[in-house]
């Protein structure tokens, strides 16, 4: 890479000012923090040195994602190359691409949270499931369903477990013990073992964590940075005993798009190992390629609650069917 960089630098001006006048302009568009924005931008930059024939215009959409993406689409100024996932991308499957991956690279939840009817429609940077950050000063680390009732009892904080009025944090519950049994259970949790929202306050289930109140808070691996750093107290991380759910993030492209060559190109070099690499080493998130596993500090129970995860069916309904589920069950 080193050695075609520096022929391309030693071109005469006009035939460098010549391919650059030239230059294919991809728009990619992404959510993001100030961590992920820093690795997006460091990645741009390597793949436009490789590919000096192509420009990535960036559009960094930190808030409002998908409803700012929506009337992009609906005024046909669909981005090239969008970062989307699972729960939305039932909605724009039919103006992306399907693509296709090598068999065995990826984790196949992260695959098939990503596919629509059987075809994929991103190519997953990411695989996301939930576990228990615990606090070690106030529970034993649950490594079955019989230890997490007894943690439950012996528990020495305010509260034993985290929980919110939303259907997205019982699911690990129902795909452990069925639809009925988990809600019941779940919504059992409220007031015995779990803060009620009154409780709660102003104040975030994670901050309550983080003040001793709380011995388990289930969680994602978005979480771990914030914990890693603030935890005043010895902590672990230790899988669900049971089954969660697997959801994925991924890299698509516009059927519209008029440089579908280079955004292919763009996409393979994103989820490339070396580009999952440089997210992975943020400790943000689960890498949804296997090869990168070894980048993610502290990331056995992550990869131990993938093995045991399944993918929730979601349709273009999503939102609307967990808006109603929430108010049924919570309200």
């Amino acid at each position: 890479m080193l050695k075609r960089f520096i022929i391309l630098l030693s071109l005469p001006i006009f035939l460098c000012s010549c391919s650059y006048s030239n230059r294919s302009e991809i728009t990619f568009a992404s959510w993001g923090s100030i961590t992920e924005v820093q690795v997006l931008n460091r990645v741009i930059s390597e793949f436009e040195k490789e590919n000096p024939e192509i420009k990535i215009n960036f559009i960094h959409i930190p808030q409002n994602y998908f409803q700012k993406l929506h009337l992009l689409f609906a005024s046909s100024q669909a981005p090239d190359v969008l970062f989307i996932n699972n729960l939305y991308l039932p909605l724009y499957a039919s103006e992306l691409e399907s693509l296709t991956v090598e068999p065995g690279i990826f984790y196949p939840q992260a695959l098939e949270s990503l596919s629509v009817d059987g075809r994929l429609y991103a190519i997953p940077r990411d695989i996301s499931t939930l576990v228990f950050y615990y606090n070690k000063n106030l529970v034993e680390p649950p490594e079955n369903w019989r230890d997490f009732l007894s943690a439950l009892q012996k528990s020495r904080g305010e509260f034993a477990v985290s929980y919110e009025r939303d259907i997205y944090w019982a699911m690990p519950y129902i795909l452990t013990l069925g639809e009925d049994e988990g809600i019941k259970f779940y919504k059992n949790l409220e007031g015995k073992y779990a803060p009620h929202p009154s409780q709660v306050g102003s104040s975030t289930l994670g901050q309550m964590f983080l003040d001793g109140k709380i011995g388990l808070y289930l969680s994602g691996r978005w979480m771990y940075p914030k914990i890693s750093q603030t935890a005043s107290f010895p902590f672990g991380i230790v899988k669900f005993p049971g089954s969660v759910p697997a959801d994925a993030s991924g890299w698509a492209i516009s059927k519209k798009s008029k440089h579908k060559a280079e955004s292919l190109r763009f996409v393979k070099f994103l989820s490339s190992k070396e580009g999952i690499d440089y997210f992975t080493q943020t400790g943000l998130i689960v890498p949804a390629r296997k090869d990168c596993a070894g980048s993610l500090k502290e990331g056995e129970a992550f990869f131990e609650a993938i093995a045991s995860s399944k993918v929730v069916p979601v349709g273009r309904d999503y939102k609307r069917i967990t808006d109603r589920k929430n108010k049924e069950l919570f309200n």
